[in-house]
């Protein structure tokens, strides 16, 4: 296999008693209807955050800080992947419309502003997992009870990013600022850390030194095996973790070494077990096979538009959001062909697409932020179904469907509930 592999032990076995502050256990209230309590400047904040992270600002995070505490682990050894050229493949264009239809929603407050969630995962007991990277919190919101518990994980630093929920109810996180994979066990209060190498560049500034930089894990999916697949933002790479050996694997996206070139975001898993991946630099969309490391790249025809987060469906369908013009992308693989669905907007700009969920039924879901709104596409009528946010000018990200098939997605500092 072409990579580039490293041996990366857990970094100790942390348990909350000992190093940790206890969990806090905070009561939610949910609401029905409510005035946006969020002023022009907290909205404007919100937007900034996922801007700037798109823009590499675990770079300024790792120079401003870099002296004050060690890498968590060295540079390993590069071995080039094998890739096959990004080719343009055609596009069906698609004309969208949208109809409005009537939701339920209920709202939770989350315990303290600026929160900066970014991603959510939902357990087998319906339980929301998620990283609060305002407060440097992993925490948990049980709709049951209405009451959310927050844990500071080992080392943090603010950086909480991609988010998965293990077949045995453990939690997997990225930490993207303090570069390493996390795993988190219920039951017992453990952390586990998993350490990525950091990169040494060129400082521009100053001829002659170099900057170290963290690889920035960024999204992640689970295969059959259990193995983690993640996006490395700062490192132009996708990674594996198999939690069983420690064994981790680097992937290098482009046949030339790179570093926040490609910021590779989202990472999927398709029913065959290849790994599809999007860049947020670009409008590729990538697929590695595990079995030989090789990469082949798809790309739509027309303007390149940044892509975001990325899904499969029962079938093996691909799915994209783009942060640009309300596209929502389809790929099929077998033929290389892509749709265009375009959100529509009510106002004279537009915006981005960012949370997606692909059901088991095979809907379609992504949120609309600018349009505060959840959209289900109606693939048959070429059309989106849109469920307005009671909350004004919430900014809906993260999206996810719990095991009763409600949608529980992302505001500013609340969590929502959607039954369609």
């Amino acid at each position: 296999m072409m990579s580039n592999i490293q041996h990366s032990p857990p970094l100790g076995e942390q348990d909350n008693d000992a190093e940790i502050p206890q969990p806090r256990t905070i009561a939610a209230f949910h609401t029905q209807r409510r005035t946006s309590r969020w002023s022009t400047r907290r909205r404007r904040d919100a937007w900034f955050l996922l801007g700037t992270l798109l823009l590499g600002v675990v770079t300024i995070f790792a120079l401003s800080h870099g002296g004050t505490r060690p890498s968590l682990s060295g540079q390993a050894n590069i071995t080039q992947p094998r890739t096959s050229p990004a080719t343009a493949t055609k596009t069906q264009p698609t004309i969208t419309s949208a109809i409005t239809a009537t939701p339920q929603f209920r709202e939770y407050p989350l315990p303290q502003s600026d929160s900066e969630v970014m991603r959510l995962a939902s357990d087998h007991e319906g339980r929301l997992w998620f990283g609060e990277m305002g407060q440097n919190y992993l925490a948990v919101f049980d709709p049951r009870t209405q009451t959310f518990h927050q844990m500071t994980p080992p080392h943090g630093r603010y950086g909480m990013m991609g988010m998965q929920v293990a077949p045995d109810d453990t939690i997997w996180f990225a930490e993207q600022y303090a570069n390493y994979i996390g795993h988190y066990f219920p039951t017992t209060g453990r952390f586990q850390l998993y350490p990525l190498p950091r990169l040494t560049i060129p400082d521009l500034g100053n001829p002659g030194k170099t900057l170290s930089l963290p690889s920035a894990p960024n999204d992640l999916a689970l295969d059959a095996q259990g193995n983690v697949w993640f996006a490395e933002f700062n490192g132009d790479s996708l990674g594996r973790l198999d939690p069983h050996t420690g064994l981790m694997q680097h992937y290098p996206l482009s046949a030339t070494r790179s570093v926040q070139t490609l910021y590779p975001y989202g990472v999927t898993i398709d029913p065959q077990g290849m790994v599809w991946f999007t860049e947020s630099s670009n409008d590729h969309i990538g697929r590695l096979d595990p079995a030989t490391g090789s990469i082949r790249f798809f790309t739509p025809s027309g303007p390149s538009m940044p892509l975001m987060e990325i899904a499969s469906d029962a079938q093996g369908t691909i799915w994209a959001t783009s942060f640009n013009n309300g596209l929502l992308l389809r790929l099929d693989p077998r033929t290389g062909t892509f749709t265009s669905y375009y959100a529509p907007f009510t106002g004279s700009g537009t915006g981005g697409l960012y949370g997606l969920v692909v059901t088991p039924t095979g809907e379609v879901w992504v949120t609309v932020p600018a349009e505060n709104v959840l959209a289900r596409l109606d693939i048959a009528a070429h059309r989106f179904i849109y469920y307005r946010i009671p909350t004004a000018g919430s900014l809906p990200l993260a999206l996810v469907m719990g095991p009763d098939h409600s949608l529980w997605f992302t505001e500013v500092d609340k969590i929502g509930m959607l039954r369609p």
